[in-house]
């Protein structure tokens, strides 16, 4: 498969989607947030000027290349490096992913745009739309997420029950907790009550497992995030580490060899470095998602790190690689 492709990557390893082949379009930290946790980085100036930051024709010639060449993913995923409903022509790309491929296509937003009707009608045509809640009150929501001077947490959670009402698919909400910040009962009284008001079919909760935008942000056990799930209601779950078992049945099977030739680049290390561009990975994240080896991984993460274009960061005692922007 090849490497050269400026919008998509992967697939990667998702601990939600299995394996998520990603779509950019909106460039780096394009964002209606600052979030104190991003994975990113920090959004030098916040937006929510909608335009068409990245053409879509180039991207679905990417995917088309792509698929011509045995792509297999559980999803395609409009996510990457910024906020995806930023780019005016995201209903136009969806059209065109599916009249390209049966593979799934799912939103990963921080949903803040949706209490606006044309990024509505965008939102709507995809299979899943993965927005994320972090905050019960606007003093928490601008303390975590630091929005955009036009975005209040009202009009996030008036927009996130408003597409529930007109979205046919699945809405899957994340909900990011930080100890000290949002974990606290009162809090966590106040998410339940707007959990319930916006009603998605399921509802994720996170903490930070990967290096985080602002430094020091403090993670929670998995037994206090699986407390507050039992707090927040059946539709609750912990988000688990990726493994192949978490990868959705598709209609044809596909056997371990076929995996390696969808997954492998004709390039490993150029693959390699296109993910690390997008969000921090560990060693077993990057053989997942390339279906390499652990010393193949280790072998081009060693060249990138001789030549300063990458960086590790350890949390918890597991280590993460990040590109150097």
């Amino acid at each position: 498969m090849t490497n050269k492709r400026k919008y998509l990557y992967g697939p990667v390893p998702s601990r939600r989607l299995g394996l998520s082949c990603g779509i950019d379009i909106v460039p780096l930290k394009v964002c209606t947030l600052n979030c104190i946790y991003c994975q990113l980085g920090t959004t030098v100036q916040t937006t929510v000027e909608r335009k068409e930051y990245i053409p879509i024709e180039p991207v679905l010639a990417e995917l088309r290349e792509a698929l011509a060449e045995g792509l297999e993913a559980d999803y395609i995923t409009l996510a990457g490096s910024g906020e995806p409903t930023l780019n005016s022509r995201l209903g136009e790309l969806i059209d065109g992913i599916k009249k390209l491929t049966d593979i799934p296509v799912a939103i990963l937003t921080n949903g803040t745009l949706l209490y606006r009707e044309d990024v509505r009608a965008d939102c709507v045509k995809a299979d899943v739309v993965m927005p994320s809640l972090d905050a019960g009150d606007e003093q928490t929501f601008q303390k975590i997420n630091r929005p955009n001077g036009i975005i209040s947490i009202k009009k996030l959670i008036s927009g996130l029950c408003t597409f529930r009402k007109e979205f046919m698919g699945q809405l899957w909400l994340e909900v990011f907790f930080i100890e000290g910040i949002n974990t606290d009962a009162e809090h966590i009284a106040k998410i339940k009550k707007t959990i319930e008001l916006i009603n998605p079919d399921k509802v994720h909760l996170n903490t930070a497992v990967r290096p985080t935008a602002v430094p020091n942000i403090s993670r929670l056990s998995a037994e206090k995030l699986q407390e507050i799930a039992y707090q927040l209601g059946p539709k609750c779950e912990v988000v688990a580490d990726w493994s192949p078992t978490h990868r959705r049945q598709r209609k044809s099977s596909i056997t371990e060899d076929t995996l390696r030739y969808q997954s492998v680049t004709n390039s490993k290390a150029e693959s390699l470095l296109s993910m690390l561009k997008r969000r921090p990975c560990s060693l077993n994240d990057i053989c997942a998602g390339l279906g390499i080896t652990q010393d193949e991984a280790r072998k081009h993460i060693s060249d990138f790190q001789h030549g300063g274009v990458i960086r590790s960061d350890e949390i918890d005692g597991i280590v993460f690689f990040k590109a150097i922007s």
